[in-house]
């Protein structure tokens, strides 16, 4: 199977190719550029190609280098991973979140009696599903909460915000900034997805002391190190359903 893994910023690429490298760990080539000038890795395991693509930070940045190098190759699946804000008490700072929705969180608009999707607008669709086995398999194998990752624009900076998104949203494990945007160029090309996230701070009031990125980098690596088999299996029998 083929897989495209996609992540906002170097850091995120570097644990998710850490992770998918066999010990003793061989040489990492070099990454390539694709187009637009987005970075992409590529890992090969037995049963799996892996290309890990760094394509920047938000929805829209993210939707723009996916569809890019979904047009460049063919794949059987799409990964949105990375590290991102946890609600408590259900995704503390350095666990794991696995999507079973990822969410386009505040895409739509404000109105006098509340947020409005933009599904409810009438324009779209608001929420993208993984396949059910896949992302229940995924969770199980990494120790990954599974729930619901909300994509924002904007990250969440205030117990006010932290508040309404539970409200809005209470079996939420996560927000993060890119998944959305994954997931709409996936389905573009008539792709699945899969989101994992790793938990570097509370959803919550901005405390930069609070945050623990480099232990979320760690915990994403030894995820994927677990979900490498996963995606393998899952390949191998997508393949047998294929007419």
């Amino acid at each position: 199977m083929r897989a495209l893994i996609v992540t906002a910023v170097a850091a995120e690429a570097d644990s998710v190719t850490a992770g998918l490298t066999p010990h003793p760990d061989p040489v990492t080539p070099e990454p390539r550029t694709l187009p637009g000038g987005y970075p992409i890795h590529r890992r090969d395991l037995p049963g799996l190609a892996a290309d890990v693509l760094v394509g920047g930070v938000g929805p829209a940045a993210v939707a723009a280098a996916t569809a890019t190098a979904l047009v460049l190759a063919d794949y059987s699946l799409v990964v949105s991973a990375g590290i991102g804000g946890g609600f408590a008490p259900a995704a503390p700072p350095g666990s794991l979140v696995v999507a079973d929705a990822l969410v386009a969180a505040d895409l739509g608009a404000d109105t006098p009696d509340g947020f409005l999707p933009v599904d409810a607008l009438g324009f779209g669709h608001s929420v993208h599903l993984p396949p059910v086995e896949l992302a229940a398999r995924a969770a199980e194998a990494t120790g990954a909460l599974l729930a619901p990752v909300l994509t924002v624009s904007t990250v969440t900076g205030t117990a006010a915000r932290a508040a309404e998104l539970a409200a809005r949203h209470p079996l939420a494990g996560a927000e993060a900034m890119e998944g959305f945007g994954v997931a709409e160029a996936a389905a573009a090309h008539g792709l699945p997805v899969l989101e994992i996230r790793a938990v570097s701070n509370p959803v919550g009031p901005r405390d930069r002391d609070a945050w623990r990125i480099g232990d979320a980098l760690a915990a994403l690596a030894d995820g994927f190190r677990a979900l490498g088999p996963v995606l393998v299996h899952w390949g191998e029998q997508h393949e047998q359903r294929q007419p």
